[in-house]
């Protein structure tokens, strides 16, 4: 792991009349856009295009082009940063069609100064990250992942990144969290550090070289985004992706814009692009940080979307136009496939897409099904459902994936299951053919009770028939007690096509809460 020193990348002249002891430097970041290159609806998923001539959309590159830029010509002559905190990658068709192509060429139009590495960067292994490396022109960083023993990535990636802007040094440093072997495909040779001391190290060296101003570029989650605001000194600002937080002002229920640990600011946009933040830093002369403003701003349809954008995304739209626009079913009621459901409790989509599972296999002795939250990106509106719909709320092409495994077994997955509920993690399970209660207040490991099979408590040296996909089977988001379960086959029918095909079947019906899991 290098740094770089990107001399002139941000080179921006000091505000006119500012006192002569203090340095004012904006901020503006987004993250986990997830590939909506197109506008999203209320839902997150893909707009209808008259739906976003309606102005019932947000978001897209288009709108986040156009008020990068207004905000760089408000801003001109000041200093200024503009900052991604990962996952760029995965969550549409363009996506799944372009595999990073499309997420380059519109990071390139925006023109970031640093970008951090996230954990879906890693979805199609280290080549992925690597493709988005070499296509950028900007550093793409994580300093608490080791790729010095990587064929794919040694050399590639900066731990982080000394940018002057305005006649100061600025660094960026950056953590990745350390359960993407888990959650994406990096690979044995990707080595990760603990985010704090890997942070505390890289604040260190640079302090030793008169850096005073330093910014944790993050992508880990709010909590541990507030813990490494506590626990590493030096540090001047956390900005962060990962959980998808809301922080606003304005929006009852969000974090305040900036939450502050101790006197370090913490910020985060949200997700989807529905949202740009500016962040306002004010310095004293000896590189503390005296004031920290600022909001996230709502890309709704009051922001005109850049043109040449609209232009070439209906380009590149094109060839999956006919697959995105087919209807496939309808419902008379919106299906919550929220982020902030399906990773806590009971949801309607996961309700939705286990019950479809377990339908398409029931023939083959298979009781349970079981789907990581995780896996459910988006929610469905009421009316006609598209593929495209479909595809945004299951866009990882996961097969399904049929096994044996015992009782105990699969209480020790609902187990794994819940162990990070309060983070938001993608492991929650969501179930069919079965019922369970947890308790998040409990230890982790000891928080489920009352697993409940075909109306009966669950026998622990049973052996049972589940259903899942294909990255749950294979360990992903923890789910190890999988790896070597009995009979399994990985190699079923795309997890969206099944889910579709169901909803087409079943319509909204299949899409209800009906008590299968239970919070004490």
């Amino acid at each position: 792991m290098f740094a770089r020193l990107m001399t002139g990348a941000a080179l921006l002249a000091v505000t006119a009349g500012m006192a002569a002891a203090d340095y004012t430097l904006h901020i503006v970041h987004i993250n986990d856009l997830h590939s909506r290159i197109e506008p999203i609806n209320k839902y997150d998923s893909t707009c209808k295009a008259e739906d976003n001539a309606e102005g019932k959309c947000f978001g897209g590159y288009a709108r986040v082009a156009t008020k990068i830029a207004e905000l760089r010509k408000e801003l001109d002559g000041q200093n200024l940063l503009v900052l991604d905190a990962g996952d760029q990658y995965q969550g549409s068709l363009m996506y799944t069609t372009y595999k990073g192509d499309v997420e380059i060429e519109m990071m390139e139009k925006i023109g970031f100064d640093a970008m951090a590495v996230g954990n879906h960067e890693f979805d199609d292994g280290p080549e992925g990250l690597l493709k988005l490396v070499e296509g950028v022109s900007f550093p793409v960083i994580s300093g608490n992942i080791d790729v010095s023993q990587s064929d794919v990535l040694a050399g590639k990636v900066a731990n982080h990144v000394v940018l002057e802007v305005g006649g100061e040094k600025v660094a960026i440093i950056s953590a990745l969290a350390t359960d993407t072997a888990e959650t994406s495909s990096p690979g044995e040779a990707v080595i990760f550090e603990d985010e704090i001391a890997a942070l505390q190290a890289d604040v260190d060296a640079l302090s030793a070289e008169g850096v005073t101003k330093i910014i944790a570029l993050n992508h880990v989650g709010v909590n541990k985004d507030m813990a490494i605001a506590e626990a590493v000194s030096g540090i001047d600002a956390v900005v962060g992706g990962h959980s998808h937080t809301e922080f606003s002002n304005t929006k009852e229920g969000a974090m305040a814009y900036p939450t502050m640990v101790g006197n370090v600011p913490v910020v985060q946009a949200y997700a989807y692009s529905k949202y740009v933040g500016h962040l306002t830093l004010t310095f004293d002369d000896a590189g503390n940080v005296t004031a920290a403003t600022g909001d996230t701003i709502l890309l709704d349809a009051s922001v005109a979307e850049d043109a040449d954008i609209v232009a070439r995304v209906a380009e590149l739209a094109g060839p999956i136009e006919e697959m995105k626009s087919r209807v496939v079913a309808s419902t008379d009621a919106a299906i919550d496939g929220d982020r902030g459901s399906c990773r806590a409790g009971e949801c309607a989509m996961g309700n939705l897409i286990t019950d479809a599972m377990l339908d398409r296999v029931k023939d083959q002795g298979i009781e349970i099904a079981i789907q990581n939250g995780g896996g459910i990106r988006a929610s469905i509106d009421a009316g006609e459902v598209t593929m495209g719909e479909v595809l945004t709320v299951l866009p990882f092409q996961n097969t399904l994936s049929t096994f044996q495994v015992s009782g105990e077994t699969i209480v020790a997955a609902l187990e794994n299951g819940v162990s990070q509920i309060e983070d938001g993690a993608g492991r929650f399970p969501q179930v069919s053919g079965m019922t369970y209660t947890f308790d998040a207040s409990a230890e982790a490991g000891s928080r489920i009770s009352d697993v409940m099979v075909a109306g009966a408590p669950i026998d622990p040296a049973k052996v049972y028939g589940v259903v899942s996909n294909n990255y749950v089977r294979n360990g992903g988001d923890g789910y190890k007690m999988f790896r070597d379960a009995m009979n399994a086959y990985d190699y079923g029918p795309d997890l969206a096509d099944v889910t579709a095909e169901y909803l087409a079947a079943h319509g909204a019906k299949a899409a209800v809460l009906d008590g299968r899991i239970s919070k004490k």
